[in-house]
């Protein structure tokens, strides 16, 4: 883990700065590092930017029922996340869903078998909400400046975590904060866009979900009503991040575009009676740069999310979860 310095560096930190840890961002990966350092008995804040927390674990409703507008689904090979995932299944907030996606291609439609996916009745987002019911989260708390001492919007702090994609860190960090500002400038990303088509009825064949390969405006379709379990007649597309790139200004206005290149994939005559667009500007990271799940240096500055790693689910708990241990370990 990248922690460098030795406690007392750490305990001088907690001696001047008695508001504790300021995480910035209530994703799954800035929630996870909360639910570590209150376990440990350190004092800790979330301030998330929108009405809600969920970060790109984003659900939107739509006449009373929720629909996936950010990740799809997710998968569990680590041990300890898989543990998590039991537990969110015992208490109804998860369903297995496929290891089977249609896969479209040069030679057309087939079957691609891979790992267990899961879905969440009630929306990715509601799997976020059910771990911060242990932390303290304050919604609608846009944060400026992350400041040298460490400071969040001048207040000083003991260490602050920025759990958030790196173009929207580096907007706040000071650039004296020279090895996070370094990090996070390294993170490359992606956009895209999500559209959420409601239809009057079912008109497709029976599917999960399909990867489509090669296309000018699709990178992937769910059946939504078959991952909710509910069978209604909604379908949710994700872009390609060029198609993404020039409707980012407008996303509303590539909704025809999602619409047809959706109808013409399945073979479906019926339009859809509701078609809306989210856009995700940095929907993606490239990759883990640092080989590390996580970021936290000498300054009391810690970075953490699915940059760190593969682009999962996965990937963004274990960095907050890593994160958290790593300062409660320090400050604790």
């Amino acid at each position: 883990m990248p922690v460098r310095g030795d406690s007392r560096t750490y305990d001088h930190l907690m001696s001047v700065n008695s508001s504790g840890v300021v995480v910035v961002g209530a994703g799954i990966a800035g929630v996870t590092c909360a639910v570590e350092l209150v376990r440990a008995g350190v004092p800790v804040q979330v301030r998330e930017r929108g009405h809600v927390c969920g970060g790109r674990m984003a659900s939107k409703r739509f006449d009373g029922r929720p629909a996936d507008t950010g990740a799809a689904y997710f998968t569990a090979s680590d041990p300890d996340f898989a543990a998590v995932v039991d537990e969110w299944r015992a208490a109804g907030l998860v369903r297995e869903w496929t290891d089977t996606f249609w896969s479209y291609d040069t030679n057309g439609r087939h079957d691609v078998p891979g790992p267990l996916r899961y879905a969440a009745p009630r929306g990715l987002r509601s799997l976020v909400e059910n771990l911060a019911g242990a932390v303290p989260v304050t919604v609608d708390r846009l944060v400026l400046a992350v400041e040298p001492g460490p400071a969040v919007d001048g207040e000083p702090c003991a260490a602050a975590v920025l759990a958030m994609p790196g173009p929207q860190a580096a907007l706040l960090l000071d650039p004296a904060l020279a090895d996070a500002t370094r990090v996070v400038q390294a993170q490359t990303w992606s956009p895209t866009l999500a559209a959420v088509l409601r239809f009057p009825s079912r008109r497709w064949p029976r599917f999960h979900g399909a990867f489509v390969n090669d296309h000018p405006v699709l990178n992937l379709i769910c059946d939504d009503g078959d991952r909710r379990g509910d069978d209604a007649p909604v379908l949710v597309a994700h872009t390609v991040p060029e198609f993404a790139a020039g409707h980012l200004a407008q996303p509303s206005g590539a909704g025809p575009a999602i619409e047809q290149a959706v109808r013409d994939l399945l073979g479906l005559a019926e339009e859809a009676t509701d078609v809306h667009v989210h856009r995700w500007t940095y929907a993606k990271p490239a990759g883990d740069v640092t080989g590390n799940t996580h970021h936290l240096d000498t300054d009391g500055i810690g970075l953490a999310g699915d940059a760190f790693g593969k682009p999962r689910v996965q990937s963004a708990w274990r960095s907050g979860r890593d994160l958290g241990r790593a300062l409660a370990a320090r400050l604790g």
